[in-house]
């Protein structure tokens, strides 16, 4: 795999203003500091299947994502994929980097064209030490991430398939803000993201239609039935 970048200039502050300031990382900054951030930030351009970052390599970024989406995966030696995360606009990736100076942990490949927001390590440093809200903002983020690993784990270890399904589901709402799953999911992305195989979870997606937990129109995913899914999200193997 390769790394492409299609471009690299710097961002339009004006423009992307309120942007930053819908983003929980940066949304308590006031308009001085977002300004500020949008001169220090970049815009990179990649194309679909393009890889961003590879695991291991060396971490200096963060990345903001402003159009598209990207899948944030590990790749096993036999080729086998596994999906830690599918972000699309307003979310970001890297921000470990910006601590600890560690390699990446994971691959992050575009999954359409993307536009992303690139914020270097040396110059959000230099932020924090200049206004120490910066720092509380980022540590409330790494708590919220901290958070929804343990539950994504919990749900590995104790749930089925259907619960595991439903609990993604679920989560995906959240994030839409309504019943409507905006990020296209493809069954090969949930199996990849669960752990299970493409024919489980396309039965499985099925039988939730029957039983009229979801909606399915034009491949995108609503949620139909929240509380019997939550139950489902609930119980044990």
């Amino acid at each position: 795999m390769m790394s492409t970048s299609l471009l690299e200039r710097p961002i339009r502050n004006m423009d992307n203003a309120a942007f930053l300031r819908s983003i929980p990382l940066f949304s308590k900054l006031d308009d001085a500091e977002l300004q500020r951030f949008g001169e220090l930030m970049r815009e990179k351009n990649y194309p679909k299947g393009s890889v961003i970052v590879f695991e291991d390599d060396p971490g200096d970024s963060l990345f903001v994502v402003r159009d598209g989406r990207v899948k944030v995966v590990l790749i096993g030696e036999d080729g086998r994929e596994v999906i830690l995360g599918v972000l699309g606009v307003g979310e970001h990736f890297g921000e470990l980097s910006l601590i600890d100076d560690q390699p990446r942990s994971a691959h992050v490949i575009a999954m359409e064209e993307t536009n992303l927001l690139v914020l270097r390590r040396d110059d959000f440093r230099r932020r924090v030490e200049a206004n120490p809200a910066v720092a509380w903002s980022l540590m409330g983020e790494l708590t919220r991430r901290l958070r929804r690993a343990d539950a994504k784990i919990h749900g590995l270890a104790l749930l089925d398939v259907p619960g595991r399904i439903a609990r993604l589901l679920l989560d995906f709402a959240e994030e839409s803000g309504s019943d409507m799953i905006e990020k296209p999911l493809t069954h090969q992305t949930i199996a990849h993201m669960i752990g299970a195989s493409r024919e489980t979870v396309s039965r499985t997606i099925r039988d939730f239609q029957i039983q009229g937990l979801i909606k399915v129109e034009r491949r995108r995913i609503s949620v139909a039935n929240r509380p019997a899914l939550k139950q489902m999200a609930q119980a044990r193997v």
